[in-house]
């Protein structure tokens, strides 16, 4: 994570992802060193031997794409070990958003998580970690920095559907369940990019022998619609935020991207048809 010099000392955007056009949406932590002890101010809050954890929900946050390559993803990469003895302190702090994912967060987590911007206590800590480790976008690899301890996509889906009570991990396996029908999900959208033959895509899939559902990602909770993803053997969308609801899926489901015209073949690929590949 880069570091920036300034008069003050040295200071940190506690945000996984680095783009040029992230820093007017992310707070800059600094970073004080004292010459010895008695220089630094007296704990308000003493920690014991929990560590640590400080990073931005802001940025992308909000496109459900962002939230879990840069915001969920990495502390789960980052803390997963610690086993939920682990202080989170939140930076850009969005109560609404903190929300959303409380079920992943407090699974990583059992401490409340505290407000950083805010909170003017002093907290004191052996350890510290400022910032996240972030790995691809929806994809984990071993790696000897970024992920040292082999997590995998296979590993943290199984871990969100553990977070949302989900139950299936097989996906339907025709000719072993007579008269059952595999189930597909289309994913509608309201945007740009949206099928504008749905109706024909839903009643060609019907006729192909599937139990078709037609949704929109946004009009539900995420655990509810998380549910419904699981339930689905197939999950069909257009390029886009909500093929990342893919990780909702039974391991070795099926997922179709319909890619658009217009050069989105390299985003299309390594977006979500690589991860699709691991989970």
């Amino acid at each position: 994570m880069p570091l920036y010099q300034s008069a003050e000392g040295r200071r940190v955007r506690p945000y996984a992802r680095h783009d040029d056009s992230l820093p007017p949406l992310v707070r800059e932590v600094a970073i004080k060193t004292v010459a010895n002890g008695s220089d630094a101010p007296e704990c308000s809050v003493r920690h014991g031997d929990i560590p640590a954890v400080v990073f931005s929900v802001g940025g992308y946050t909000g496109n459900f794409f962002h939230d879990m390559s840069d915001v969920l993803i990495p502390p789960y990469l980052t803390s997963f070990h610690f086993k939920g003895r682990v202080q989170f302190f939140v930076t850009d702090y969005k109560q609404w958003w903190l929300k959303k994912y409380k079920p992943i967060l407090r699974r990583l987590s059992r401490c409340d998580i505290v407000d950083f911007d805010s909170n003017n206590d002093v907290h004191c800590f052996h350890d510290v970690i400022l910032g996240l480790v972030r790995d691809t976008d929806l994809i984990l690899r071993r790696h000897p920095t970024r992920n040292p301890k082999g997590y995998s996509m296979l590993g943290f889906t199984r871990f969100l559907h553990r977070a949302y009570g989900l139950r299936r991990d097989r996906p339907l396996v025709l000719g072993k369940n007579p008269g059952k029908k595999a189930r597909m999900l289309i994913i509608s959208c309201r945007g740009t990019r949206r099928l504008l033959n749905l109706h024909q895509v839903e009643a060609m899939a019907t006729s192909l022998g599937f139990d078709v559902t037609v949704s929109q990602a946004g009009d539900k909770s995420i655990k509810r619609f998380a549910a419904t993803v699981n339930s689905c053997d197939v999950l069909v969308a257009v390029h886009g935020a909500g093929l990342t609801n893919q990780v909702f899926l039974p391991a070795r489901a099926v997922v179709v991207q319909i890619v658009p015209l217009g050069g989105m073949e390299w985003m299309a690929t390594n977006f979500y048809g690589e991860p699709a590949r691991d989970m």
